[in-house]
């Protein structure tokens, strides 16, 4: 089996291959940009892998794309490809409406077109995945979850691209008969992420001993992802999902912002002692516009279904993380002195 990842240098997506290399015996086609949040150096211990191959493609690039697919002739598509960030989304929309949703038609075309074209029994065993995220549904209150069945109400710009390109997909299979699955994942950490992201974010600013930015009271809750624990969820639902159904992916560990960011400092210190403890870097920092209040997953129909469950608990996630980002700081520190050294973003324009 070969299977074409969008987006396999970035974090999810970085996971998704390694997984995919050192899990089964499937070959990779990875298509990515290389835009700001990619780094092939998640990727650089299968650099060499004869059943690894990379093609560095703009998914907005019909014509490439149709060559890529043209050449490694693909039985199976996951697409996770995207412009990611909450916050970059509020200052600068547009990247997010082009990526995300003209990106995905462009993606969604060139697929069907290599669909069509396959055996019959190749076409009845190919499978479009596409990786969606929780924040389309919008915000909870105090109780509740996410379910598959939950209607839509993104309220960021980030969140109502991701929803556009889902019903993009949605549409492809109705109309015309695209074997498609999908997924949406609740916030997801681990080794590897974009130091714009929370955790990192904390992690590597206590470090350095600058503030540790936290918006408003940082009452907000997260339902928390180890990346893979996501990375076999996304497996799964690509090689024993149910064609034209949604799965709704969670880590079962809904914690509050502050709590998250205590837990680090205290991490921290125990490992990293300094002077005064990092708790003390905790600043309140004006809340970014339209900040939801409350994410939680209901995941028993991937469950039930597919047999998944997250495997990493908050508690061992978190102190894995820390300890991968206390070994390698030759993968870190180049991004924090160059691409994004960790200024506020988030601010409307």
């Amino acid at each position: 089996m070969k299977v074409l990842v969008t987006g396999g240098c970035g974090f999810i997506g970085s996971a998704v291959v390694r997984h995919i290399l050192e899990e089964t015996d499937a070959h990779v086609v990875n298509v990515d940009a290389l835009t700001y949040a990619a780094n092939p150096a998640s990727l650089a211990d299968h650099a060499g892998d004869a059943r690894y191959a990379f093609e560095k493609v703009d998914i907005r690039d019909g014509v490439e794309l149709a060559r890529v697919f043209e050449r490694h002739d693909p039985g199976a598509v996951m697409h996770l490809a995207a412009e990611s960030h909450v916050d970059r989304s509020i200052g600068g929309p547009a990247t997010f409406i082009d990526t995300n949703i003209v990106g995905t038609y462009r993606l969604l075309e060139v697929v069907r077109a290599h669909w069509r074209e396959l055996a019959p029994k190749r076409q009845a065993a190919f499978r479009f995945h596409h990786v969606s995220t929780d924040e389309v549904f919008g915000t909870l209150g105090e109780t509740g979850s996410f379910t598959e069945e939950t209607p839509y109400a993104p309220n960021s710009p980030y969140s109502a691209s991701k929803a556009g390109s889902d019903h993009l997909v949605r549409a492809w299979h109705h109309t015309y008969g695209l074997p498609v699955v999908s997924s949406h994942g609740s916030n997801t950490y681990g080794p590897r992420q974009f130091p714009e992201k929370l955790i990192p974010l904390m992690i590597l600013n206590g470090l350095d001993g600058t503030p540790l930015p936290v918006y408003g009271t940082g009452e907000n809750v997260r339902d928390w992802l180890h990346v893979e624990d996501h990375a076999r969820a996304l497996w799964m639902v690509l090689t024993t999902g149910r064609v034209g159904e949604r799965y709704t992916v969670g880590g079962d560990s809904e914690k509050r912002n502050i709590e998250v960011v205590e837990t680090i400092c205290d991490t921290l210190d125990a490992l990293r002692p300094v002077d005064r403890p990092r708790r003390d870097l905790i600043v309140s920092v004006t809340d970014r516009p339209g900040h939801d209040f409350r994410y939680a997953i209901d995941a028993t129909k991937i469950k039930h279904a597919l047999g998944w469950a997250p495997q990493h608990d908050f508690a061992g996630g978190i102190r894995q993380t820390i300890d991968w980002y206390l070994a390698n700081e030759d993968w870190w520190r180049p991004l924090r002195q160059g691409v994004y050294t960790g200024q506020r973003l988030g601010t409307k324009k």
